[in-house]
Order: structure tokens, then sequence, then C-alpha cells
């Protein structure tokens, strides 16, 4: 059959990404603990295409997507190669968002419930292979200034801590919601008991928190690990009295 995609073209016009996204399909993702977790990602692969040639080969992106185990940086850079090789292509590129599921005890009855986590990878291979994970974490933020204010309570709310990470090492994503969580008022949990409720309400009105002072939090953490080398932290609040949201970002490092 006649192979038009790789046709010549003579447009002198290089393309620096061609390929496929919003491809769902199941992986399998490392826990911290040992175990594995399967989730559905939405993935998007691609390559880049030479001036001369007219198109890239679309089903070998998913072909190599059926090749993939576990979802690790060290499979995820091997899946790059082979996708550089069938192509003929000098750099690749993959993003993986998936949902991962922390299981959580709530804080006074202890009963167990998964919390959902937005998670990203992101990376690329030319001739040096680039990783940057994101998590995306909900928190309680509670306002220090409507609790100065105050003759009772502070209006709360839940807030969600993006961080994005470049480093050359696993980081696991546990490790990160750990620091997204210890810098907000209060974590979020899936399932609460009134006895839990009391106990989130009075921990977040004791620890009170900007989203100036979660971001500066987080970095302090991120700061304290030397594996990380660039970090992107966004946080951002929904308001509850407020007609608006409220957010702070910092970046450190250098992707190189």
């Amino acid at each position: 059959m006649k192979d038009v995609q790789s046709e010549k073209d003579f447009r002198n016009v290089p393309l620096k990404k061609v390929g496929i996204n919003s491809l769902k399909w199941p992986i399998v993702v490392k826990e911290k603990h040992g175990g594995v977790q399967h989730t559905i990602a939405d993935m998007s692969l691609s390559v880049d295409l030479p001036s001369d040639v007219r198109g890239t080969h679309m089903s070998r992106f998913v072909e190599l997507v059926h090749e993939l185990q576990e979802i690790t940086p060290k499979e995820i850079e091997r899946a790059l190669d082979r996708l550089k090789e069938k192509l003929h292509a000098k750099t690749a590129h993959i993003k993986i968002d998936f949902d991962y599921f922390i299981k959580k005890s709530s804080p006074v009855s202890g009963i167990i419930s998964p919390n959902d986590i937005k998670c990203s990878f992101d990376a690329e291979k030319g001739e040096d292979f680039k990783f940057i994970m994101e998590v995306s974490v909900p928190v309680v933020t509670l306002c220090p200034c409507s609790k100065e204010i105050s003759e009772f309570g502070a209006h709360n709310q839940r807030a969600t801590v993006n961080i994005k990470i470049y480093t050359k090492k696993l980081i696991w994503i546990e490790d990160l919601v750990a620091i997204a969580e210890e810098s907000a008022s209060c974590p979020v949990f899936s399932l609460l008991k009134r006895k839990d409720e009391k106990y989130v309400t009075e921990r977040a009105y004791l620890n009170p928190r900007f989203v100036e002072d979660v971001v500066r939090e987080v970095a302090l953490r991120l700061d304290e690990n030397k594996d990380i080398l660039w970090y992107r932290v966004y946080v951002e609040s929904m308001e509850s009295i407020h007609n608006h949201n409220a957010f702070a970002c910092t970046e450190k490092g250098e992707i190189l």
C-alpha cells in the first residue's frame, strides 16, 4: 500500500511537534510503599518532523503506549527512545495526566478513605532526558486577617496546591502531597464524622494561612530536597466570602 505520510514535502517548514492527544489509556503507577495502582491516563505523544517529510505515522504512537508497563521515569525514557527510533525523530515527547488515589485516615475516627490527587508526568527526550512531575493537592486555607479582625470565627475555604518539579531522581507522589498538606491550614478528607469535622475546623482555625504563606511554606520544604533542580508552586484559594479567587506563585531553579 502507498505510504502517503512518507512522501516528500517541498514547503521547507519543519514541525516542532506532531502527534496525538486525548488518548485515554489504562496505566499502572508505583506506590511509595511497594504496591501499584491501576488508573486511567489522558495521554499526549509527539515527535518533531523534518521539513522534507509530509507526515508522521500516528498509529505508531498508540503501538508504543501499548508496550508501556509501569509508568516510571525510567520506563518513560525507554519509551521515548523507542519512539524516536520508530519515527526517525530527533526529539520525542509524552505527557501523561492521571488520577492518583491516596488512602487517608480521618483524623479522629480513623476511617480510611481514598483522596483523589491530579497528577501529571511530562517528559521529553532529545539528546537529554527531561522529566517534569506535577501534582494538584486540595487543602484548606483559613484567612489570618479574618481571624484577627473577627470577634468569633474566620472565613475558610478549599484551596489547591499545584507543585511542578524537574528532577533527575524519582520523587514519590506521596511526598509531594505531604508537603502540600503540611504547608496549608489543614488537609482535606473524603470522609469525616462529626468528631472529625470538629478536629479539622479547629485545626484550621489554629493554623491560619494566606495563599502567600502556603506558597512560601511549600518552597522551603522543596528547597530541602537537593534532587529537585527546578520547581514552580502555584496556590489558588476558592474564596468563600469574595467574588474572586486568590492566588500566589513562585518558581526557582533551572530546567537544563
